[in-house]
């Protein structure tokens, strides 16, 4: 066999394999690092037999709509290289989803998307990921600030506020306010992107990495941000789904802006994945107990999204990496 062949036998059949124990291993070590974990399962258990237990299914089902809405997206976002299924674009997104639990902030979500492109495209199609990240990280950032400023006094006057004076509070908002209009500009006008590089000496042999970029309009951007608002909305309202079911008594609108502050401190927070449910539980425990007393309610329904929106799908991710070929057969 060809030294060729030979490459791609090994990246095709042994690559996958070894980074689906990898991803799994990680998976692993998540959950048996945190010292409750059975004491979470046991109410996750008992809340399958209750009488609200309702809540639960619904929010396993907003997993599948959270991540179908995600689909959409890098489908719309494809549809500029190359028109491809939703079924595909899902697993796609399945994949990247995989990969994002050994890297920080999920930055590597763009290699597992990239798999289910063809090769000779695949970073043509990471470059679109942008796209999609920035739409949702400026919705993020949108809903959080309303969130913190709705919230504002409430958080300065709690003894839980762990050093989140007027002071720290307003940086806060001033710096993501600006984050925000410079990402909004950059954002709808990604085509700067391209034109910059092309003046660059020395970038010139790679435009056409880029080049798609060029081709969005503004009515396709504010479509794509659209599906992540929506993405946002089904968040929240898993979130109070199972503050619902956990018996956290907070009023919706406090617990949809807590909710969103806590999603804006996890985005400005570099996390590998590996930490990523400790620095939700404890986010979630000093902004949540302003207005609940259950502490152990916060603690089950963080860890019920984690599991459900992160855990289960990189699973099925990980899963279905093993059956992409990295490499086509020639």
């Amino acid at each position: 066999m060809p030294l060729r062949k030979r490459l791609r036998f090994f990246l095709n059949y042994f690559v996958g394999p070894v980074l689906f124990v990898v991803m799994a291993f990680s998976i692993y070590r998540q959950i048996r690092h945190q010292e409750d974990w059975l004491q979470k399962w046991q109410i996750i258990k008992s809340s399958l037999i209750g009488s609200e237990a309702w809540r639960l299914y619904v929010v396993i089902a907003l997993m599948f709509v959270n991540w179908g809405l995600e689909a959409r997206k890098w489908q719309l976002l494809l549809r500029h290289m190359k028109k491809i299924s939703f079924g595909k674009a899902y697993k796609s997104v399945l994949g990247g989803v995989a990969f994002t639990m050994v890297t920080p902030n999920r930055m590597g979500e763009f290699i597992g998307r990239v798999f289910y492109v063809e090769d000779g495209q695949r970073i043509r199609a990471a470059t679109l990921t942008i796209i999609g990240s920035m739409s949702q990280l400026i919705i993020t950032l949108l809903a959080g600030i309303i969130g913190l400023l709705v919230l504002r006094g409430d958080i300065a006057a709690s003894p839980q506020k762990d050093g989140l004076s007027y002071f720290v509070m307003n940086g806060l908002i001033f710096g993501t306010i600006a984050t925000i209009l410079i990402m909004s500009v950059f954002y709808f006008k990604i085509s700067w992107l391209v034109r910059v590089a092309e003046k660059i000496p020395g970038l010139q042999r790679y435009i056409y990495f880029i080049a798609l970029l060029d081709d969005f309009k503004a009515t396709e951007l504010l479509r794509i941000m659209s599906l992540s608002a929506l993405r946002f909305a089904v968040f929240v309202f898993q979130y109070m789904l199972l503050f619902a079911l956990f018996d956290v008594h907070i009023p919706w609108w406090q617990g949809c802006c807590a909710v969103s502050v806590m999603f804006l401190i996890l985005a400005v927070i570099p996390m590998p994945g590996i930490a990523e449910l400790g620095i939700r539980g404890k986010a979630s425990i000093a902004l949540f107990t302003i207005f609940s007393n259950n502490p152990v309610g916060i603690l089950v329904t963080t860890g019920c999204i984690w599991l459900i929106n992160i855990i289960l799908p990189a699973v099925l991710g990980s899963l279905l990496i093993l059956n992409v070929k990295l490499f086509k057969q020639k």
